[in-house]
This record gives structure tokens, C-alpha cells and sequence, in this order.
């Protein structure tokens, strides 16, 4: 048996925005992670004369403030489609669902962080006496290892070389080319350098490259003019571009392209094409996906530079940029895409270095453990990007609906772009966002750094979208069906529903219970490759033994990729509809798993709806269930599991037949109302309650029995009973006898704050505008036919509400 400890104190409410969940008191649900606020990002910060706001978005261009701004897609710098290098880490073995279509490989050298030339942001300002052009870059180490190139001007009837062994050509009048601090402008035609001379300068910290061109040496005016731009890596000895080579070696790139394209990136792609999911094909095994997915290589946005870059002519890729717009400091979004699926940049709270580093594999197939928190992912820079899908239609007065649709081991954030499973999921009921975090890489498993990668994102899209704090579900597809049971038994107070497939629960198997108030849909293949039958008949298991709601389809002629190639996700959008989160309910039971955490993620999962401080006894984990009779309902009966069959219509590949086990739950009879907890622990040794949202008294009837110590807390916010306390306060005037009442005049405090004047008035309102304690004083005039008018007054005396 263990001890039961009453104690009052204070929680305060949380401090979060008001698109992001919110509760009167206790533990905010879900982690720190997710009401963290935005940080400060020197990539995003602007120092004179710069001044706009960045768009993040990607692939979108815009006019504000006096400013043409271009803003890429992170992670695209992969060159030409060429000569695949046989070294290049960025290989099949750990991107098998997410290829790239370049087939650049960066030099081994630290200086390049297989990053080097990824171009972020693009801007232009017409200043008093030059034109100022900025270039924001992901990594930026060595300076003088990077250049970029714009082309200015020209007409598509003439083609013009880029200099310097770029390896494209394009219309152009002059060239102005950049590498660490030295610029120089040339003439296209000639090649002949102008002056005077433009200057450069670098801002290591922001990774920004800042540049201004004299109007002696070039003076845009008012005109249109067109613009093209390209990044890549520089050779200081040669004073040229690195070429790439067949192999990459510690200072030459490699995956040459026939045409011998230097370019790395390419700015303007306002047409990148999304990827395709279909492209996976009817293959009968995961290695035919594979190859359809490199065919498709549009993943990581970029498959139309490769292209592109494979012929060398980048004429394409332009902006024609309106400088008279720029100097009258007209704004135009147009460019900017709103809806459907679009790619976001995030600032992250985390970052351990710059670029990408393939050494941080968070999966080893051939153990098949995940490495969890100690984790960092691939893609450890601070600027991560994730991908949403917006309806095209104005958003629920309540805000949009917020899912998250977790990417698979090997896939990306782009995984889902243009398929059905992520429409279907957005445009159900009033609308729902869609979110796919890029997860800092292939694989991470959704824990530690990975796990709050999920959170920032579900943050960042609420500091730019209107959400409903109530309706949030989760779901995802292999890796993701895993980390739709991970964040489900982690953080249950956060979701209504979730919806996993051809995923298990894997090191959250003993968690399950925790999804008492949560119910889950889960889709498996039985001729599976990856995620065998007998898993997912375990995870069946598992869920029956604790006693939770779920549909279980299981498909036997499906292996892993058939249902994300029939891509018909209707039956799910159906199953998470628009269903609210219940965030207070009168029966809780939650799995604590210290081993799960992530302190450094800001991702500690010790709370879950009004229980607060959980702690486990040792090393191990531990199970609470309370239950507040205070609610006056009982247990809904838990029925048995149903057997059905039937077949997903409408796919790619033709009806999908299944099989179905599900477990409901009937009505929750009602019960007496008692101011009684009962509560049951092992392996807890802490535990807190919080009274008000339990419904519970500060010191309730306690039925406790725990396996160990328990140190049991009642938090019992005080409640606050103001005297005469309304939002809208309604004073009754007088009645004088024989009299008409012809005005009344309510001071507050001795100011005037309403006067009403009309016939036969008996009541009137105000109102309240402070918090503070205050008085009103109604002056009431009154008249009587042919006699003189009489003056009642009357004072109330009011506390505000909350004062």
C-alpha cells in the first residue's frame, strides 16, 4: 500500500498561443517542445538595408519593402543528373524512398559539410548610388569555397557562356560573379570586366554573402530586368568552379554530368515538379519501388535543375524583376504558392553543426534498433525544412484541423506530396492542415532530436496558420505507422485519433494502455518485407489485451508498399473525421518510460491530461490509472472484438480486400457524483493530481493501492469567487411611482461610461473593461406629465472577474 499526499498549490496556466493547445490549469499537454518559442535564427535576420521579412516558403519569390526576395529549397544543391559516384553517401542503402535526382557528391573536406552551396534566400534592393544582391546560405565555412553567379539581363534569342567554367549558358549582358569577399562584374558579349568594381562582404554568422554594383559600372533604373542565378563550389588556386570528377575526393566534387556543369543550385525554379507516388509502380518487391522512385527523383525538389543542368541550358530558370516596383516599395505575394502542397522552412531550437552528415544513421537495419534519443539525424543545421498541405478554401472559423502524416525509414518530408493519403486527410470535414516534418533526416524513429523536429513544426505552423487547439490527429506510413503509436502512447492528451500503416508499435509495445481516451486505426500487409505478420498480429495482441478501441484491417494480398501505391486513404480520413480531443477525461491510464526521453529535446513525457510530475521508482517504467468519480459517469463497457471483411475502393491498383478486427466500447453509464479518486500504480513513485480539471475537491476520498511507495499530490488551484462578478453587468433601475424614467447616466468610478435616454427604459447594461474592483453609480431621471422632473441615484459596487 502506498501513502496519499493532499497538498494545495498553485498551477499556473500555460503561455501558449492561442492556436496551440491550452488548458485551465496542470501540465500542459504534449512537451515542452511544442510551446517553445520561435528562436532566434541568424540565417533569418536582416542588418541594414535590409529589412523584409523572409518568405519561407519555398520555390516562391516576392515584393516587400522595397525588396525582391527568392527564397529556395533547402537541401537541393545536388547539380546535374550525371554519373551516379559509387561512394556517395547519399546512397540507396539510407535513402532508398527518398533519392535524389543530382548526382553531385561535395568534396570529403570539413569545409564543404556536403552542404556548401545550398543556396537559401535571393534578394534585391535598388540603393541610392548602387543595387544591393544578397545570397543566404545553409552552410557556410570556408567563403572562399563557394561562388555564385547571376546573370543580368539579355534576351532568349542569344545564349551566353556563364564564366568561370560554370557549365551553363543562358540570356545575359553582364555576369556578376562572387566567391568569399571578391566580386567582379563582366561584360557577357566580351567578357570584359566593368567597373567600377562591386564590393562584397560576408557575414559568417549569418552565412550571408552581401554585394553592391556601383550605377556607374550598372544602373537597372526603373526597368524590368532578368535575373538568373547559380550556386556552386570554387577552386581558389584555379580561380574557377570545381568541375565535378567520376569520384569525389576531399577537395573535387564528384557524379559529373555530361555537359560539365559546375552549378550546384539554381535559383528561380518557380516549376519544380512534386514527386509522384505512383512512380513506386506495381513492383513485386521493394527494390522495384526503388527503382521507380529514382525515375521520379523529385523528392527533394530538384529533379528539373538536374535536368536541366544535364543539358546546360538554365534558361528556364529566370525572374524578371520590376525595379520601378522596387523604388515605389510595392508589395506583391502572388508568386507565393498558398494552398495544395507547399515546402516551409522552420527555425529550429537545435542544431549541432552545419550542412549534412551521413554519419548520423538513427536506424541499423541489421540490428533493428532505433538509437533514440542520442540520435542527432542527418540534417543537423538550425534551418529545417517540412512540407503542408493547405485546402484550397478559406479556413474553418474555428481554425484548420492539424495532422501530422510522419514520412517512412528512408523517405523524406516530401513523401506524400501530391498523393491521396495526404488530400484525403486535408480536406476532410472543414479542413484540416497536413503537416510531413522532415524527422532531421531518413530514419530517427520520431525520438530525441527527431521527436522534437515533430513538435517544432506543429509550432511553427501555428505561428503562421489558424489551428482549432482541439482537433489533432496523427498518422503516418512504416516508420511513420511507428511513430504514430510512439507519439500516441507518449502524448495521448494531444490527439484525438491516430491512423498507422503498415507500422507497429515497436519500443512503445508495453505503452499501449496509455490509449485509453485515444482511438487507433491501423492497415498491415500480410505479405509484408519489412514489417512482418507476426509484428503486426502482435501489435493486434497488444491492443486487445489493453483493452483500447481499435480497427485493425489486415490485407493479404498486400506486401509494404502496395496500399501507399493504391494511394486511396478514404476509409482513414473517415475513421479520424473531425473528432476533438478530450482532454479532461474521468478515467486515465498512462505509461511513464523514462527511457523514452529526451531532456535535451525538450521531450519528457511525464504527464498526461490532469495527472502531472509522474515519476517511476529505479530504472524501469511504471502504469498509473485514476479515476475521478466527480465526472458522474462510469466505465463504457468494453466490448468484445468484431470480426468483418471487406475492400478499400477506389485505389490505383483496384479494390483492396481485408480483413477486419475492432474492439468499441459502449455508451458510459452514468453514476453517482462523489468527490472520490481511485487510484491504482506500479512501478510510480510520484504522481500528481490537479483537482479542478479532475473535478475533484482539494481533499477528496482517496482509494489508493500502489505495489510500492507513492508520493500522491492533490494540486488544488484556488478558484476565484468574485462578488457581483459578470462580463456584462445588468442594473435594474428604479421604479418611481407615477413617474416615466426619461434617462439613465451610469458612471464608473465617477466617469461617464453610458447614457440612454427612450421611453419606459427599466434595465440597462454595461460592459466591463478592467479587472480591477470598481463602482457604478446610476443617475436615473424621471418626470411626471406636466410636473418637473426628479433625479434618483443609485450606486452598485462591483469586483471584476479575475481581480
Amino acid at each position: 500500500m502506498g501513502a496519499a499526499l493532499a497538498a494545495l498549490s498553485l498551477v499556473a496556466s500555460p503561455s501558449a498561443g492561442a492556436a496551440l493547445p491550452s488548458v485551465g490549469s496542470g501540465a500542459r499537454p504534449g512537451p515542452d517542445a511544442l510551446y517553445a518559442p520561435a528562436p532566434a535564427a541568424p540565417q533569418l535576420e536582416n542588418a541594414a538595408p535590409w529589412a523584409a521579412p523572409p518568405i519561407l516558403v519555398s520555390g516562391a519569390a516576392a515584393y516587400r519593402q522595397g525588396e525582391f526576395l527568392y527564397q529556395d529549397f533547402l537541401h537541393d544543391d545536388r547539380g546535374a543528373r550525371g554519373i551516379p559516384d559509387p561512394g556517395d553517401p547519399h546512397g540507396p542503402g539510407d535513402f532508398l524512398f527518398s533519392p535524389k535526382a543530382g548526382t553531385l557528391t561535395y568534396p570529403a573536406g570539413a569545409a564543404f559539410a556536403h552542404n556548401a552551396a545550398d543556396l537559401v534566400e535571393l534578394r534585391v534592393k535598388p540603393l541610392a548610388g548602387a543595387t544591393a544582391f544578397r545570397v543566404t546560405l545553409n552552410t557556410l565555412i570556408d567563403p572562399e569555397r563557394t561562388a555564385f553567379t547571376i546573370a543580368i539581363g539579355g534576351d532568349e534569342e542569344t545564349l551566353r557562356d556563364w564564366p568561370h567554367g560554370a557549365g551553363v549558358r543562358s540570356p545575359a549582358r553582364l555576369f556578376l560573379t562572387v566567391h568569399g569577399q571578391a566580386a567582379e562584374l563582366r561584360d557577357a558579349a566580351s567578357g570584359a570586366p566593368l567597373g567600377p568594381a562591386p564590393s562584397a562582404s560576408v557575414d559568417l554568422r549569418r552565412r550571408q554573402i552581401d554585394v553592391r554594383v556601383p550605377h556607374a559600372a550598372w544602373n537597372p533604373g526603373r526597368e524590368v530586368v532578368r535575373l538568373a542565378a547559380g550556386t556552386g563550389l570554387w577552386d581558389p588556386a584555379a580561380g574557377r568552379y570545381l568541375q565535378p570528377g567520376t569520384f569525389a575526393t576531399s577537395e573535387r566534387p564528384g557524379g559529373a554530368a555530361p555537359s560539365g556543369a559546375a552549378l550546384v543550385n539554381v535559383a528561380f525554379r518557380f516549376d519544380e515538379p512534386q514527386p509522384d507516388v505512383t512512380q513506386f509502380g506495381a513492383g513485386v518487391t521493394i527494390g522495384d519501388a526503388a527503382v521507380g522512385g529514382m525515375v521520379d527523383a523529385a523528392w527533394w525538389r530538384e529533379r528539373a535543375q538536374a535536368d536541366t543542368l544535364l543539358v546546360g541550358d538554365v534558361t528556364r530558370f529566370h525572374a524578371d524583376v520590376d525595379f520601378g516596383r522596387l523604388q515605389d516599395r510595392a508589395g506583391d505575394e502572388s508568386r507565393v504558392p498558398r494552398t495544395g502542397s507547399i515546402n516551409r522552412i522552420l527555425a529550429s531550437r537545435h542544431s549541432s553543426g552545419q550542412g549534412v552528415d551521413h554519419r548520423e544513421v538513427c536506424f541499423d537495419l541489421a540490428s533493428a534498433s532505433a538509437a533514440g534519443p542520442r540520435c542527432k539525424g542527418r540534417l543537423v543545421g538550425q534551418l529545417q525544412p517540412y512540407a503542408l498541405y493547405v485546402p484550397d478554401r478559406p479556413a474553418p472559423a474555428a481554425g484548420w484541423g492539424m495532422t501530422l502524416l510522419l514520412h517512412s525509414l528512408s523517405a523524406n518530408h516530401n513523401q506524400y506530396a501530391t498523393s491521396r493519403n495526404q488530400s484525403q486527410l486535408g480536406e476532410r470535414g472543414a479542413g484540416s492542415l497536413v503537416a510531413t516534418p522532415a524527422g532531421r533526416g531518413p530514419d530517427g524513429f520520431y525520438a530525441g532530436i527527431a521527436e522534437a523536429d515533430t513538435f517544432e513544426v506543429w509550432a511553427d505552423v501555428a505561428r503562421h496558420y489558424p489551428l482549432d487547439p482541439s482537433w489533432a490527429s496523427v498518422s503516418g506510413y512504416s516508420m511513420g505507422g511507428f511513430g504514430t503509436f510512439r507519439l500516441l502512447a507518449r502524448w495521448p492528451d494531444l490527439f484525438a485519433r491516430g491512423m498507422s500503416t503498415v507500422g507497429v508499435p515497436g519500443s512503445v509495445a508495453d505503452q499501449l494502455a496509455s490509449l485509453r481516451n485515444t482511438p487507433l486505426m491501423s492497415w498491415a500487409a500480410a505479405a509484408d518485407e519489412l514489417v512482418n505478420l507476426a509484428d503486426t498480429e502482435e501489435s493486434v495482441r497488444l491492443l486487445t489485451e489493453a483493452g483500447v478501441r481499435f480497427r485493425h484491417d489486415l490485407f493479404p494480398a498486400a506486401d509494404h508498399l502496395t496500399l501507399a501505391t493504391a494511394d486511396e486513404y478514404g476509409p482513414a480520413a473517415e475513421f479520424l473525421g473531425e473528432h476533438r480531443v478530450d482532454r479532461d477525461p474521468a478515467h486515465v491510464t498512462y505509461v511513464v518510460d523514462p527511457s523514452e526521453d529526451s531532456a535535451a529535446a525538450q521531450a519528457v513525457a511525464d504527464h498526461a491530461y490532469w495527472l502531472s510530475a509522474l515519476r517511476v521508482r529505479g530504472d524501469g517504467r511504471g502504469t498509473i490509472d485514476a479515476r475521478s468519480e466527480a465526472f458522474g459517469t462510469a466505465d463504457a463497457p468494453v466490448l468484445e472484438v468484431e470480426r468483418s471483411a471487406g475492400a478499400v475502393q477506389g485505389g490505383a491498383r483496384g479494390p483492396q480486400p481485408y480483413v477486419r478486427r475492432e474492439r468499441r466500447w459502449g455508451d458510459a453509464p452514468a453514476a453517482p457524483r462523489a468527490d472520490r479518486l481511485v487510484v491504482r500504480t506500479t512501478g510510480i513513485a510520484a504522481a500528481t493530481v490537479d483537482a479542478r480539471r479532475a473535478r475533484l475537491s482539494c481533499a477528496p476520498t482517496l482509494d489508493v493501492r500502489a505495489d510500492g511507495p507513492l508520493d500522491l499530490r492533490i494540486a488544488c488551484p484556488p478558484v476565484t469567487r468574485p462578488r457581483r462578478c459578470a462580463p456584462v453587468l445588468r442594473l435594474a433601475v428604479p421604479r418611481v411611482r407615477g413617474r416615466r424614467v426619461v434617462a439613465v447616466r451610469i458612471t464608473r468610478n465617477r466617469r461617464v461610461v453610458r447614457q440612454v435616454r427612450g421611453r419606459d427604459l427599466r434595465r440597462v447594461s454595461v460592459r466591463r473593461s478592467s479587472r480591477r474592483a470598481f463602482s457604478l453609480r446610476l443617475r436615473v431621471t424621471t418626470n411626471r406629465a406636466g410636473g418637473r422632473a426628479r433625479i434618483v441615484t443609485v450606486v452598485r459596487r462591483y469586483r471584476a472577474c479575475g481581480a
